[in-house]
Order: structure tokens, then sequence, then C-alpha cells
């Protein structure tokens, strides 16, 4: 057992393994992995265990800033610092608390208020605040009037307004406006720069992203060669496949969030690189495609796994081996158990989600 960190454990919901020790924690998730994929070892990597996360989804509410209460998402726990969070986020929670004083906050019962979320972004050297409105707010122009101020005296050095309908509990949307910077964040991986929209997914433990980048390397350099194409599906703005394009003819990076694809398409302009191919297209369609052979593949699918109709091509056009990322260890069990043509070579586990039951996981599939 260990003593959390945190003053708020038990009552956010936010942590749910402050309690245990953290190699209990490892322990814990190593066990559900081997149990999902039927591996005898599984391979850990971990990093900090407390301040590591370089993005938070903070709640207005009439006191300040918080989390969702456990069992109570109605009700919101006030955060004055979150121990998970990087000390660069808790530094723009302050900034934002001493800023907004008295708040517009949004109900999430009676669908009322103008200030929903603050979604605070801190990649290394880079920093970004998303203030969350609901978009149909009489309040509006007061609230945007104060944001604009706000974003002259922040150290953020990106600012934008989100705005989004009463009736949908998202902190992401396409229909935004800059305020201060641009819309793209921009963190190096490898040596290598990515620029990724504010609004998009991006890995929020950069330690443990660039660890697993290394170990994912270390096993396609053993299937790559200058004859062979890497498909790199799901692809987000293109990590695995710009990282590893030296090691293949050709890379095609299947993405279907367009703002993703557009950044992409600038991460290989920047990037110099002239074998990457970006297609912007859901994975669920991949059977229009075409693609060489022989051919690698590198998924890293969302939380509900692989499309039925992705796992059908991946049957039938059999590349020789597959590289699988995965954040939903249940999905995770359902996908290699529709794949019986491939043999579990290697698992990893990488704790990018200290304090918590979450956890990536990487899967070596080879064809038999």
């Amino acid at each position: 057992m260990a003593e959390p960190l945190c003053p708020y454990f038990r009552r956010c919901g936010g942590c749910l393994y402050q309690h245990l020790d953290y190699q209990e924690q490892l322990r814990k998730k190593a066990d559900e992995l081997k149990l999902a994929t039927g591996a005898q070892e599984v391979e850990i990597f971990s990093g900090e265990p407390y301040f590591y996360r370089t993005r938070m989804d903070f709640i207005f509410h009439a006191g300040g800033l918080g989390l969702r209460e456990r069992h109570r998402w109605w009700r919101i726990v006030d955060i004055e610092q979150c121990v998970i969070a990087s000390p660069a986020i808790n530094q723009l929670v302050r900034e934002i608390r001493n800023y907004f004083q008295e708040v517009d906050a949004f109900d999430v019962r009676l669908k009322r208020g103008s200030l929903r979320f603050a979604v605070i972004r801190t990649p290394p050297g880079d920093s970004a605040i998303s203030f969350v409105l609901n978009k149909e707010s009489g309040n509006l122009p007061l609230i945007m009037e104060q944001i604009i101020d706000f974003s002259e005296k922040t150290s953020a050095l990106k600012v934008v307004i989100t705005f989004v309908p009463p009736n949908r509990d998202v902190s992401v949307s396409d229909d935004f406006k800059v305020i201060k910077g641009q819309a793209y964040l921009e963190e190096e991986l490898l040596g290598r720069k990515f620029l990724y929209p504010i609004q998009g997914f991006f890995q929020n433990n950069h330690e443990l992203t660039e660890r697993l980048h290394l170990y994912c390397r270390s096993i396609l350099e053993k299937y790559a060669s200058r004859r062979t194409f890497l498909l790199d599906l799901y692809a987000g703005v293109g990590t695995f496949g710009l990282i590893n394009a030296d090691l293949f003819r050709e890379v095609y990076l299947l993405e279907n969030y367009e703002p993703a694809i557009e950044a992409a398409r600038k991460n290989i302009i920047n990037s110099g690189l002239k074998n990457i191919s970006p297609i912007l297209e859901d994975a669920k369609n991949i059977h229009k495609i075409t693609f060489p052979s022989p051919l690698l593949v590198v998924a890293d699918p969302p939380r509900s796994g692989l499309h039925p109709r992705v796992l059908k091509f991946l049957r039938q056009f059999r590349p020789k081996a597959i590289l699988y990322i995965s954040c939903n260890v249940e999905r995770l069990r359902h996908d290699l158990k529709a794949l019986p043509e491939y043999r579990l070579e290697r698992v990893a586990l990488f704790d990018f989600f200290p304090q918590t039951p979450h956890l990536e996981a990487v899967v070596e599939l080879k064809l038999k």
C-alpha cells in the first residue's frame, strides 16, 4: 500500500490507484495484459509516476476549475493542483484560477452557462489553452472579451476558443477561433518535430511516447528493407511513418481526421522526406485502397480497436508483420483472436498513465 500524494484522492474520479505501491500498479497491469494476450512474458516500461501528463481537461464550476467527482459525474471537485499533471499545466491552472474569479460556469444537468472546459496542453517547449464554451450561451461576447484579455496576460503560447453545443459533453470541436498563436502545437520525438492540431489527438506522456517509438523502431528494423512498404494505420499526424520512413521503400499514412492529415502533410514537407504518401480515408474503407507488397503494418487505433473491415483486410492481405499499439486491453484481446494467422512474438507494457488503471500496449505479430 502507498500513501496517496493527492489530497483529492477518492473524491476525484481521475485516479484510482494512488493507494497502491507503484510496482504493484505495474504488476497489476502486466498481469492484465498477460491474460488478454496469452503472453508468458511482458516487457515493462515506466517513467515518472507523478506530474507526467501533458494534457488535462479541467471543468469550470462556480468556484473555479476542477474534475468530476467519483460516482457523481455532475458534481465537480475543485482542484488547485493535479499531481499527475505536468508542472507547466499546474502553472496555467493557477493563472486561469487567478484571472477567472467569478465565472458563468456551464451546468451539465440544466444545460445552461457559458464556460465548460479549459483544455490545457503543455508538450516540451510549447503550450496551449482551449477555452470550451457553450455555443448557445447568451453571454458569449462578454466571455470572449475576457478570454482575449486573459490571452495577453497568460504565459500560454497559444489560446483558442472552442464552441460546442449544450447537449454534447465534448471538449474538442472543429468550430473554434484562434485568439493567440496558431491552431497547432509542436512536439519533438526522437529528434523529429511534429505539428499536431490543438483540437486533435497526441499522446500525453512525452517521456514514454519517445521510449515507445524507440521500441517500435527496433522491431520494425528486423523486417524492413528498401523493397518493403510500411502502412501507418490510424496514422494521426504521421509519427510512426515519419520516424521510420528511412527503413522502407514507401510509407503510407492512412487517417480519417482531415486536420491531422493536413498536419501530416506539413510534417512531411518539414522533414524533407520524399517516400511518404498521406491518404485521407476512414480505415473501414481500407479495402478500397491498393497497397503494394511486401507490406508491414503499424496499427494504432482508438479505444474502439480495429474495425471489422480492417481485420478482414489484414487476414486477406496477410502483411508479414503487424505492430499493434493498443490503449484498450479488452479490444486488444478481441482483435488478437480475430487474427489467427498471426503468431504473438513480443508484448510490451508502456505505463503512460500511472495512478490509473489505463495502459498502452505494444504487440508484435508475425505471419505464421
